[in-house]
């Protein structure tokens, strides 16, 4: 499973990188709001530290505002896969992207029938947002299990990316289901490095 890190700043991004352990990067425009910088700036440098998928998003809620904002930061980078919330119009957006050539995340999915049209509208990725679905009380773990035997079935291409990751809990069962990437903020990879025995072990190495 891949590990995205879910954040617009610059400098936890260059840090975890550098130790190895991100594959990619998602934004969304209230990560990108606390970082005062032109937004498409941003996702330009963000593609200059990590060599992997980097999300950015469009905000636009009508098909041909949309397209004009995919085509716009495709150009940006290589890298670069563009953000559509799944909606109607988000979908349609999806589908004519795929056709050019643009790699899409579709976001803001809360079902398995969202993440079903997603799929049948060639989407790249899908993200479930399981963190929002267990503030409601439902199961956000168990959406990734549909969605999972879902594409299984039916062969589906696109890549199940798990958002909304409130903890390493979410990370753990996101690798047992079999998911595909799970986007995490900063301070939950920097846990996934911790255990007790391990700080116990080096300090008895030491003392040694």
């Amino acid at each position: 499973m891949q590990i995205f890190i879910d954040s617009g700043n610059l400098d936890k991004i260059k840090q975890l990188n550098d130790l190895g352990v991100i594959d990619g990067v998602t934004t969304n425009p209230t990560l990108v709001s606390k970082e005062n910088k032109p937004f498409r700036q941003l996702i330009k440098e963000i593609c200059q530290i990590v060599d992997g998928p980097v999300s950015a998003e469009t905000v636009s809620p009508d098909f041909e505002g949309i397209m004009k904002e995919a085509v716009e930061l495709s150009r940006i980078h290589k890298n670069v896969i563009v953000k559509i919330v799944n909606t109607p119009q988000g979908l349609k957006a999806v589908k004519e992207c795929t056709r050019k050539g643009i790699r899409t995340n579709v976001t803001l999915t809360f079902s398995a029938m969202q993440a079903l049209l997603a799929a049948k509208a060639g989407a790249t990725y899908v993200s479930p947002f399981v963190g929002r679905l267990d503030d409601i009380n439902e199961d956000g773990m168990q959406l990734i299990r549909d969605i999972k035997q879902i594409y299984s079935n039916y062969g589906f291409s696109t890549k199940i990316l798990v958002a909304s990751v409130r903890s390493i809990d979410h990370v753990l069962e996101s690798a047992k289901i079999g998911a595909d990437v799970a986007t995490c903020p900063a301070e939950i990879i920097e846990k996934m490095f911790l255990h007790p025995l391990t700080d116990a072990g080096i300090k008895r190495f030491l003392d040694d």
